[in-house]
């Protein structure tokens, strides 16, 4: 199945190339970096690792299964969709593979949820500094954006891709918190 592009996306990606500066250019190839694959990864396996060593495991757990199949569902939806990206006209960075969901933008709000929910259930200082949270949404947006500004995205890809982490983000920690809750009835149980 071949994902077929709105007219929405083109008019967004021509009217973004048509207005790009060096300057920010720059600045957005920076914002890309922080959001690939290798970013996000170890991003995960520090909270992951932080969280081990404050004693929460579960935690630990589930930002690091939620971001792996997390990845692996975008990766089965880029196949499926199987979306051609922009022409390379509009491409700042050359990039070859399936643009349907923006991996970044759905990676990005995949990681760094999970990283976000856990820190919010295991930090006092965070609870107490809420604002704080605001930086995961903020980062995932920019990612979201850069990918745009680079031309490597359509619009459409990016905005699935928040939506889709988002609810991957909301599925793994329900998931995870129903295990908890079965693994205590059982150990009340005995």
């Amino acid at each position: 199945m071949q994902l077929t592009t709105p007219g929405v996306d083109h008019d967004v990606t021509e009217w973004v190339a048509d207005h790009r500066t060096a300057w920010l250019t720059d600045v957005f190839r920076v914002i890309t970096t922080v959001g690939n694959t290798a970013a996000m990864t170890l991003i995960a396996i520090v909270a992951a690792i932080v969280l081990w060593r404050i004693g929460s495991r579960d935690r630990a757990l589930t930002v690091l299964i939620g971001s792996a199949s997390g990845w692996l569902l975008m990766q089965a939806l880029k196949h499926l969709a199987a979306r051609p990206r922009p022409e390379p006209r509009f491409r700042v960075i050359a990039i070859d593979t399936y643009s349907f969901p923006s991996g970044h933008a759905m990676m990005s709000a995949v990681v760094l949820g999970l990283v976000a929910v856990a820190a919010w259930q295991t930090s006092v200082w965070v609870r107490a500094h809420a604002p704080v949270l605001a930086i995961a949404p903020v980062a995932s947006l920019l990612i979201g954006a850069s990918r745009i500004y680079l031309g490597v995205h359509w619009t459409t890809d990016v905005v699935a891709g928040w939506l889709i982490g988002a609810i991957w983000v909301v599925l793994a920690v329900a998931v995870a918190r129903a295990l908890r809750t079965r693994r205590r009835q059982v150990a009340a149980s005995n």
